[in-house]
């Protein structure tokens, strides 16, 4: 239980992921799908930037002529933070654009409707 109330970062990044998974997996609405994503997204960068800060260390910037590396935290976790967050931004932009597609086209966000619909189309 200690752990649990050290790594509260840690802890709170898996419940969100949790979330997310559970409702990428039961929602049958697109856009309630693409959120959950976005959920899960958001506590992988969240575990990441909660794994890759030190307490008492600062960010890897020379100050005071200390090149010792124990002195810095690392800044690979940031930046796959910020680069995952880039392309999180596009990919989401991305399937929205091509849900407002499927909307246009057999007029619901079901993924169940859909799927029924275009089995009927291609039995025509």
């Amino acid at each position: 239980m200690s752990h649990l109330l050290i790594n509260y970062y840690e802890a709170a990044s898996v419940i969100l992921f949790g979330i997310g998974f559970m409702n990428l997996l039961l929602q049958n609405n697109l856009i309630k799908k693409f959120i959950g994503l976005n959920i899960m997204d958001t506590a992988v960068y969240l575990f990441l930037a909660a794994k890759g800060y030190i307490n008492g260390r600062v960010a890897p910037i020379l100050s005071n002529g200390i090149i010792d590396a124990d002195y810095y935290i690392n800044p690979v976790p940031a930046g796959l933070v910020l680069t995952g967050i880039v392309v999180s931004v596009s990919i989401t932009a991305f399937s929205l654009a091509l849900v407002q597609r499927l909307y246009k086209h057999y007029g619901t966000l079901n993924m169940d409707e859909i799927m029924r619909l275009s089995r009927e189309r291609e039995g025509e």
